[in-house]
């Protein structure tokens, strides 16, 4: 009877962990899509690698290509519709701002980025990682002017002017009414800086622009597929955003959401491992937020994630217009965002919610930082792993010492259940009344079970978006970020809810988790009636593993491979060489001759059983 009491109570604390992973993991499902190659793409870029770098000097246009428009009767209806602002002769053209980190181009007509790459990243199929191209992005500010035209700057037509200013690039883009009175976009570029700086102010405008309507600041972007598997990238892909001095909030990950908030600093838009961020340290007063999921299921020929618009109010002052913002196209790495302290950028990341956010991002992250910087990646993974299961393993003591000593009441639980096998609940009262003599809580098998649960969702927040692990391979895993895969099944063959693929590393953690489970719960395990099967769920979670894991990152499924491997060494170690049964035995029967004194939740569980079993004796007369 104590066997089966003692294989329950540690299930118990099992199921509770597990139960809600798995959920997670049937909600999140990804079915990772094979390599597939981009070739028009590829020789696109390989063109463009070619061509000689655009050489800016002080005080000089860098503009590419520059054609007017030739049609006269295109500019004159263009100078029609947008009336005072066709000052600006329209000209066709991009300027370029780049530095080593990230290539920006800026367009003439409607003076916003309309590409934007990553100059050290390349994607999984080796194109270089552009989070603007070809149409994806859009920016712009929607006004009325004092006769009652409604413009967007999208339409216009900007004069650009490229300068230097010490180190720093700086593009003035103007659209302008006169010579002395125009709309600006003033872009800044450091060296070997991802965060570019950028004002919109007007000068002498305030006769042209109608103060009566505040001018709607609008950017769109569709997040460009970087990754393998675009449900897998998709389930990372998210708006974030800070607002009400600090708070971080995020639209919904699988679904199309909106939502209005107020002093919003910061708006990024987040593309798993890469991020584009509109901040300001003046906050907006308010933004309308919109996120389109694109992505129902996995397709090889998707490109695009999800869509974010965000509509921006802006006040005018004086009747002008005076907005100091920063853009942010870059990875969404800790290491590099943490330099951006002042604008809070580092919170954008996806450490997870809580206390599990609050290990992953002030424990693990920086723990595996520092490990990685002196051993291989995967290397630094096992080494992590060593020392956290080292630090559980007083828990995993206590466990083992809890069940030992239920081992050692088992034939006075057996007395117990014989003398009152005809009364259930006096049965358990005597049953607790013995445990509490001999200080034993039957329930502290669980209490491992509950503390790895933190740090295993924790580690789930992990491995997936920590951008120290992208694309970094350790034995056959060519991306620790991702799953690995030992074979790939034909195009077309897919097995539901498993991929269309095999990862080896899930394999070996559901066959250590099914030998760690092997030996908590015994061989010996009966059916208690009403009670779930132990050795079907024996069965069950390794199977689940196998299963979700198969296309989560493969620096998760060897983390969990090598903690159930130390976790059956410590509880070899300890069954074999630390606990003694004949000295449990001794300290249990002193144990017992002390008088016990209860506490209020046990002195209240007794009385309410006591009552109960009066109650039924009542109703036997």
């Amino acid at each position: 009877m104590e066997e089966k009491k003692l294989d329950i109570n540690s299930i118990i604390g099992f199921v509770l962990i597990f139960g809600i992973l798995i959920y997670m993991f049937y909600q999140n499902r990804p079915t990772p899509e094979e390599l597939e190659a981009q070739k028009a793409q590829q020789e696109q870029v390989e063109a463009e690698q070619k061509a000689p770098e655009n050489q800016v000097e002080e005080n000089t246009v860098a503009v590419t290509p520059a054609v007017s428009l030739q049609d006269s009767t295109a500019v004159a209806n263009y100078k029609s519709t947008i009336g005072a602002f066709g000052f600006t002769q329209p000209s066709e053209g991009t300027t370029k701002l780049e530095n080593d980190l990230v290539y920006l181009e800026i367009s003439n007509k409607g003076g916003q980025i309309v590409e934007a790459k990553m100059k050290t990243f390349k994607a999984y199929d080796s194109i270089p990682i552009y989070l603007v191209k070809d149409g994806n992005a859009q920016f712009g500010l929607n006004f009325s002017t004092s006769d009652n035209r409604v413009l967007n700057t999208k339409d216009l037509y900007f004069e650009p002017t490229l300068s230097k200013s010490g180190d720093n690039q700086v593009l003035s883009m103007k659209a302008k009414v006169a010579a002395d009175k125009y709309l600006e976009y003033r872009y800044e570029m450091k060296p070997d800086d991802y965060l570019v700086d950028f004002t919109i102010r007007s000068q002498g405008l305030n006769g042209v622009f109608n103060t009566s309507q505040p001018v709607q600041m609008e950017w769109k972007l569709k997040g460009i597929r970087h990754n393998k598997s675009i449900t897998y990238e998709n389930r990372y892909t998210r708006l974030t955003y800070s607002h009400e001095d600090g708070k971080i909030s995020k639209l919904s990950e699988g679904s199309d959401d909106d939502e209005t908030e107020v002093d919003v600093k910061w708006l990024s838009y987040r593309q798993h491992f890469f991020s584009s961020i509109l901040a300001t340290k003046e906050e907006f007063e308010k933004a309308d937020l919109t996120s389109v999921n694109l992505v129902e299921e996995e397709s090889r020929s998707a490109g695009f994630t999800k869509e974010y618009t965000s509509v921006v109010p802006l006040q005018f002052a004086g009747g002008e217009l005076s907005k100091n913002m920063h853009w942010y196209y870059g990875p969404t790495d800790v290491a590099v965002l943490a330099k951006y302290e002042e604008l809070g950028l580092e919170d954008s990341i996806p450490f997870g919610w809580g206390i599990f956010g609050w290990i992953n991002r002030y424990v693990f992250t920086p723990f595996y930082t520092f490990l990685s910087g002196i051993f291989p990646y995967g290397v630094a993974i096992i080494i992590m792993t060593i020392v956290v299961r080292l630090a559980m393993s007083p828990a995993t003591y206590k466990s083992y010492l809890s069940q030992a000593k239920m081992k050692v009441l088992k034939p006075e639980i057996a007395e117990i259940a014989e003398k009152y096998k005809d009364n259930a609940m006096k049965k358990q009262q005597e049953t607790m009344k013995l445990n509490s003599k001999a200080g034993v809580n039957p329930m502290s098998g669980c209490i491992p079970a509950f503390i790895q649960m933190p740090i295993f969702y924790a580690l789930f927040m992990f491995f997936p978006t920590s951008f120290a692990l992208r694309q970094k391979s350790f034995l056959w895993a060519d991306d620790l970020s991702s799953f690995d895969t030992i074979y790939q099944f034909p195009e077309g063959f897919s097995i539901p809810f498993y991929g269309d693929h095999i990862s080896l590393f899930p394999i070996l953690a559901s066959v250590a988790i099914f030998f760690y489970m092997m030996m908590t719960t015994g061989q010996n395990m009966p059916q208690q009636p009403g009670m779930p099967n132990m050795k079907f769920i024996m069965y069950l979670m390794p199977f689940f593993m196998l299963v979700f894991f198969n296309n989560y990152a493969s620096g998760l499924s060897l983390y969990y491979f090598i903690s159930n491997l130390i976790t059956i060494g410590i509880m070899l170690v300890i069954k074999n060489f630390i606990l003694d049964n004949d000295k449990i035995h001794a300290q249990i029967q002193e144990n017992k001759k002390k008088p016990k004194k209860e506490n209020k939740f046990q002195r209240k569980m007794r009385e309410m059983m006591e009552q109960a079993e009066e109650q039924k004796k009542s109703g036997k007369r």
